[in-house]
C-alpha cells in the first residue's frame, strides 16, 4: 500500500515544511486539489459528499496547483506530486501540456496528473468556458496532450482541438507520459478512466460505497479488455480513523494508494503525519 497527503498550506514557509516532513516520514505523494474561482452561490451539487456542498469555501486560498507542485519539487527529492483533481476542460490544453511537461522534467519525474471533467458549472461560467461539451473536450485534451508529449511531430485532429506542423519541447520525463488518475464517481466517470487513464481517484464515504464502486471500475476494465489494471487511490471520508485493519480492508478490495487528511494547520498537520506513521504506515 502507498500513503499520500494533501498540501493545503498555502504561505511558502508551511509547503515547504509540509512537503519536506512528509517525504522524510516516508509518505509516497503529496496531492493538492485545484479550482481557478469558487462562487458564493451555486447550484450545482458536489458530486463527493452526501450533503451536495463542497467542503471548500468561496475564499479559499487555493494555489494554482502546478505552480505550487512546481515550487515543492525544488525542496525535495523523492517524494510524487500530484493534482487531485484539475479541472482539465476549464483551461488551454496547450497551455496545461507545457506546464505538465515543465512540472515532470523540473521533478526529475515525479508527477502524477489527477484530471477531471469538472462539476461545478458556476465556475465553467465565470471564467467564460462551455460547460456542455467538457466531457468530449476532455477526452480530446487528453489525446492531444499525448500526442505532444511522446510524438517529434505531433499531429491530431479532433472536433475541438487540432494540431499539425508544430513542434512541442519539453517531452516529459515519464514514458510516454506522466501517470493519469481520473476522478468521478458516475458510470461516465468509471467508462472514462477505464479508456483512458492509468489510475482512478475516489472519494471513499463508507466501506460498501467504495467496495460497489470498484467493482463497477473492475467491470468497466473488463468491458474496454485493459491488459493493466487501474492503480486505485482513495481519499477516506469514512467518519472514522483510519487503522491498519481497515487498510488491510482497503487493500483487499484492490485500493494501491490512500490519502491521508490531517489537520488544518501546519502544526496539526505535521502531528497528524507522525502519528499516521507511527500508527499506520509502520504497520501495514
Amino acid at each position: 500500500m502507498k500513503f499520500a497527503t494533501f498540501m493545503m498550506q498555502t504561505q511558502p514557509a508551511s509547503l515547504a515544511t509540509i512537503a519536506r516532513k512528509a517525504e522524510e516520514l516516508g509518505f509516497e505523494s503529496l496531492w493538492i486539489p485545484e479550482h481557478i474561482i469558487l462562487p458564493r452561490q451555486y447550484k450545482s451539487p458536489y458530486p463527493y459528499s452526501s450533503n451536495g456542498r463542497m467542503p471548500a469555501p468561496a475564499d479559499a486560498p487555493l494555489h494554482d496547483p502546478l505552480l505550487a507542485l512546481a515550487f515543492v519539487a525544488g525542496l525535495t527529492s523523492k517524494i510524487k506530486l500530484a493534482t487531485g483533481i484539475f479541472v482539465l476542460p476549464i483551461r488551454n490544453p496547450f497551455a496545461t501540456a507545457k506546464a505538465v511537461a515543465s512540472l515532470d522534467v523540473l521533478s526529475g519525474g515525479r508527477f502524477i496528473f489527477g484530471v477531471g471533467i469538472g462539476w461545478l458549472e458556476e465556475e465553467f461560467n465565470a471564467v467564460g468556458m462551455n460547460f456542455h461539451d467538457r466531457a468530449l473536450r476532455t477526452r480530446e485534451y487528453l489525446e492531444l496532450m499525448k500526442e505532444l508529449w511522446s510524438s517529434p511531430e505531433p499531429v491530431y485532429k479532433g472536433k475541438t482541438v487540432s494540431i499539425e506542423g508544430c513542434g512541442f519541447m519539453p517531452k516529459p520525463v515519464q514514458r510516454p507520459h506522466p501517470p493519469i488518475v481520473f476522478g468521478g464517481h458516475t458510470p461516465p466517470a468509471l467508462k472514462r478512466t477505464a479508456r483512458l487513464g492509468d489510475g482512478w481517484y475516489g472519494i471513499a464515504e463508507s466501506i460498501d460505497g467504495i467496495r460497489e464502486t470498484i467493482g463497477q471500475l473492475r467491470a468497466q476494465e473488463r468491458e474496454f479488455k485493459r491488459t493493466a489494471p487501474l492503480e486505485i487511490t482513495i481519499s477516506p471520508r469514512i467518519g472514522q480513523p483510519l487503522t491498519p485493519a481497515l487498510v488491510r480492508q482497503f487493500e483487499d478490495m484492490g485500493v494501491s494508494r490512500i490519502i491521508f487528511a490531517a489537520g488544518p494547520s501546519t502544526k496539526e498537520q505535521i502531528a497528524g503525519m507522525e502519528r499516521f506513521r507511527d500508527d499506520v504506515i509502520s504497520k501495514s
